[in-house]
């Protein structure tokens, strides 16, 4: 068994050498990495798996994981499609942990309002952190200027989104 997990553990190592290489590539010059060099690894792995699926005990934790990833098959190669998306679903696993962890403290918030309000405000922090904002500063920025923005205009609301390219510098997170 031992031999199967080195195997497959391999497999993977080079899937995410690849995604290693092309970090910090535009999105079109990822994909076509992936299509050369992503490609025949999944194809690999994908007979791999088909051909070890009736060499391991299907309750073994390699025999659940073998069965888990060729049920999720098409959600994992959708990664040969389109050079935006992760191969996996880390980032997003780390972003909503705070809101996993917190889910224990709301047991015990005194109203469902006041559960509601920590919910809103874990989002905005988040949703800034993944917009490369210091959630503090930008947290600072929104207080400071909702008072003045016309709730009823969209457009308004366009100018403090977090992803809004007018934002004040200092609520982005310096390049290292």
């Amino acid at each position: 068994m031992l031999v199967y997990h080195k195997e497959a553990l391999q497999k993977i190592q080079r899937l995410y050498n690849v995604e290693k290489e092309s970090k910090t590539w535009t999105d079109e010059k990822r994909l076509e990495y992936r299509k050369e060099n992503s490609k025949p690894i999944l194809e690999d792995f994908l007979v791999w798996l088909k051909n070890h699926k009736s060499k391991v005990l299907p309750k073994s934790k390699l025999g659940e994981a073998i069965t888990y990833c060729l049920n999720q098959w098409n959600q994992l190669v959708v990664c040969l499609h389109d050079g935006q998306i992760d191969i996996d679903n880390n980032r997003a696993e780390r972003s909503i942990k705070p809101f996993v962890i917190s889910r224990k403290n709301w047991l015990f918030a005194n109203s469902l309002k006041g559960t509601e309000s920590s919910a809103i405000i874990l989002s905005v922090v988040e949703t800034a952190k993944a917009n490369g904002l210091n959630p503090l500063y930008y947290l600072t920025y929104l207080f400071e200027q909702l008072p003045q923005v016309d709730l009823a205009d969209p457009e308004a609301w366009e100018e403090v989104l977090p992803w809004s390219s007018s934002l004040p510098e200092i609520c982005h997170v310096p390049k290292k």
